[in-house]
């Protein structure tokens, strides 16, 4: 069977959700655990095994589950890809002496998710459920304000005014400064985007 590309894949899975049949995917997910910061290498390294070793009617897709966050950094919006589960590769294959073999020992690896010496698969359910929520989140917004914190407002009517962090509300991407006006302590409610941090 050819590897599915990603828009055969998202066609795919628009026509589960939808309720129309399909053909069920071969082979079963197993869990590879690697060295930490290794994931995607371990992937390319993978992808260029199954095709050295004549193994594609075996090993099916290689998956490091990633979700999408916006971090802010110095007032700038930058989009990450952040490992779900650093130090793990999903791969779907069926598996045999020589899949075994071949994945055990690509560089990075340090062996499979196993039950005494034997690789477990994932449960379906496991396995779409973290399929999905790769794809389905929409990003979340990582920021580096803690409470307490001082920071310079950047943007606004307040730009250039410094204040204490009193509140975060990472839901609506929103924080509360206390800002001195004439002697008192105001709450002004700023987006993240507004301020940034005081080393």
């Amino acid at each position: 069977m050819a590897r599915q590309s990603l828009r055969e894949r998202l066609q795919a899975r628009r026509a589960e959700e939808a309720g129309e049949p399909q053909d069920p995917e071969e082979g079963q997910w197993y869990v590879l655990h690697t060295y930490s910061g290794y994931e995607n290498k371990v992937k390319k390294t993978i992808e260029s095994r199954i095709e050295a070793y004549d193994l594609e009617d075996r090993v099916f897709e290689i998956v490091v589950p990633t979700q999408e966050e916006i971090e802010i950094k110095n007032g700038q919006r930058h989009n990450v890809q952040k490992k779900v589960f650093p130090g793990y590769v999903l791969v779907r294959m069926n598996i045999d002496e020589e899949t075994w073999y071949q994945l055990r020992n690509t560089p990075g690896v340090t062996g499979f998710i196993s039950i005494n010496n034997k690789p477990v698969p994932l449960g379906e359910k496991e396995a779409n459920s973290i399929l999905k929520g790769m794809a389905a989140e929409a990003p979340k917004v990582t920021v580096s304000f803690a409470l307490g914190d001082t920071v310079r407002i950047i943007d606004g009517p307040f730009a250039d005014f410094r204040g204490q962090i009193d509140d975060i509300n990472f839901e609506k991407g929103k924080i509360k400064v206390l800002v001195s006006f004439f002697g008192r302590e105001t709450p002004v409610e700023l987006d993240f985007l507004q301020a940034e941090r005081e080393n």
